[in-house]
């Protein structure tokens, strides 16, 4: 498997896969073959607009998870991101909160989650974005996790 794959115009396999926990523990964070496909999804329908409309480039936090290194981070065990389904990002002089409001409003998605995100530095936290591999399955779901509890909707 190749990392420097291009999946998308502007994204590789290696951006959606990285790790630095897994390089640093010897986690084996390649995705098996039938994942390829639902990540080209992501970054076709969801990275690639973010990329268009705001004309920055960036690579996502994190994309792909392995169920060992979902485990050593302490993700969610029915976490998207080892289904292939789900990346976290921030761009560079974008506010979180405003990013967010825009796949809100311009992007299909399952769960949009604006995380550890704070008023006072609009930088701060991250947007995680899932997309169901079967669109109708979509719940389109919106969700603020601050101070460890998830609140309904997005909320600076």
């Amino acid at each position: 498997m190749d990392r420097k794959q291009k999946i998308s115009a502007h994204f590789t396999l290696g951006e959606l896969i990285r790790s630095a926990t897994a390089d640093r523990k010897g986690i084996d964070n390649l995705p098996p073959a039938e994942i390829i496909p639902k990540l080209k999804r992501l970054c076709e329908e969801v990275l690639e607009p973010i990329r268009s409309h705001y004309d920055i480039p960036f690579r996502p936090n994190s994309g792909y998870r392995s169920p060992g290194l979902n485990s050593e981070i302490g993700g969610s065990a029915n976490s998207q991101h080892c289904l292939g389904e789900a990346v976290d990002i921030e761009l560079h002089g974008v506010s979180n909160f405003e990013l967010a409001q825009w796949v809100e409003q311009n992007l299909a998605y399952d769960q949009l989650i604006l995380e550890c995100y704070r008023q006072d530095e609009p930088t701060s936290g991250w947007v995680h974005i899932s997309l169901k591999e079967n669109s109708q399955a979509n719940r389109k779901v919106a969700l603020t996790y601050s101070k460890r509890k998830f609140l309904s909707g997005l909320v600076a």
